[in-house]
């Protein structure tokens, strides 16, 4: 749970607050509001493409080697050295910081892969549910905090020695690169992680992950529980994080005010932290699959009322709204997945989940920023999205899951 609390601290500060607002505003000073959007949908596209086309063989490998762990560093620590990078780019290099923030990305998604795959090693089936959401509930308040350290930085720079607040952006991206090591040690050193023996070189298990994933992938579509679930999972979740990604950039191009933004943010943050533990309950309670679905109602409301809002107030009850649905969707459907995977491969499978995650990151900043282009309308873009949750919604409903274990048990006894 504290790798969550070390790496929110990245995708508050850094994906959600900070690097769009400095993207827009320094690194892309000067350009319009849709140009600039367009740049980062694109940035946040690429990023997913190459996780999407590297996950699920990385999965596989790290499963064959019993190294989830050691992956799980290894992607983390190109994430840290990125994001300390950021720090030191220049007004107007907007390609380096794209390319910087790329490379970050691939780092916090690549380890998220193989801290997935955890999960079912550290809870069990009957507590998974609250297991998963207390993760997420607990980045949601580690983020909260630094970034509510932040913000204090960049509203008054001298209180912590600094010149302005294009410093104090500066700074906060280092910090966040220092939180994000020193709070991944307790996973590094005191989760065990079950070992196998394994024998052979390198590129034998890499020839060997390309041979499990085409046999996962036929293992998948035989599954309907799990492979409905995916569908479902790719349609909703692309939703969720381009609006992740992409409300602070939506707001500023909607004339709002930084400071408001970054309010509304921490609203987000620090409702999400109960709201996240209360979804656990509810999954616990009806079942993770009705969790989800009340979560994307709330989705469908804030998308709808988003397109058409025009004041800051409007926007912190948004915030709010999502802080209610954001971390519940996003443990439930973990910890549901985790309950339809066979334990000696979980990494592998959840390269897979991972995999359609990304990928459906691919099509929504880009569609909103497309969208959004040809019709000279932010709103618009956004409004694009709710056709996501819909669909997503509706496929999830046809998913059983309690159909889902025995029959995965059955075929892996």
């Amino acid at each position: 749970m504290f790798y969550d609390w070390a790496n929110s601290a990245y995708s508050t500060t850094v994906m959600a607050g900070f690097f769009p607002v400095f993207f827009k505003e320094y690194w892309n000073a000067g350009l319009s509001a849709v140009d600039s959007t367009f740049r980062l949908g694109m940035a946040n596209s690429l990023a997913s493409l190459i996780i999407v086309l590297m996950a699920p063989v990385l999965g596989a490998i790290a499963d064959s080697l019993s190294r989830r762990k050691a992956m799980l560093f290894g992607f983390a620590f190109l994430g840290i050295l990125m994001t300390a990078g950021l720090s030191l780019v220049g007004q107007g290099d907007w390609l380096l910081a794209a390319m910087l923030y790329v490379v970050s990305m691939i780092g916090f998604s690549g380890s998220n892969v193989f801290y997935d795959s955890l999960l079912p090693f550290v809870s069990s089936n009957d507590d998974i549910d609250r297991v998963s959401a207390l993760g997420f509930s607990l980045g949601y308040l580690g983020g909260g905090l630094l970034l509510s350290v932040n913000v204090l930085m960049t509203m008054h720079p001298p209180w912590f020695g600094l010149v302005d607040n294009i410093s104090a952006v500066r700074l906060s991206f280092l910090i966040v690169a220092c939180w994000w090591a020193v709070f991944s040690l307790p996973l590094m050193f005191l989760v065990k992680e079950p070992r196998q023996n394994s024998s052979g070189r390198p590129e034998h298990y890499i020839g060997q992950g390309f041979v499990r994933i085409w046999h996962t992938l036929h293992e998948i579509r035989a599954l309907h529980n799990i492979w409905v679930f995916l569908i479902a999972y790719w349609l909703y979740i692309d939703g969720i994080d381009t609006i992740m990604r992409m409300a602070v950039d939506y707001g500023l191009s909607l004339g709002f005010e930084q400071n408001s933004l970054i309010a509304a943010l921490l609203i987000t943050q620090f409702v999400g932290f109960p709201s996240a533990i209360a979804f656990g309950w509810l999954g616990s309670l009806f079942g993770p699959k009705t969790g989800i679905v009340t979560g994307l109602v709330i989705y469908m409301v804030v998308t709808v009322w988003a397109s058409l809002m025009n004041t800051a107030l409007e926007f912190y009850i948004l915030a709010l709204m999502i802080g209610l649905a954001q971390g519940g969707v996003q443990a439930l459907s973990r910890s549901l997945y985790a309950r339809m995977i066979p334990e000696n491969r979980t990494a592998e499978f959840f390269g897979f989940y991972n995999m359609l995650g990304k990928s459906a990151a691919i099509i929504g900043p880009v569609m909103m920023g497309w969208i959004g282009l040809m019709t000279e309308s932010s709103r618009i873009g956004l409004m694009s999205l709710l056709v996501l949750f819909i669909l997503g919604s509706a496929v999830l409903l046809n998913v059983e899951p309690r159909a889902v274990d025995p029959l995965y048990a059955a075929r892996n006894r």
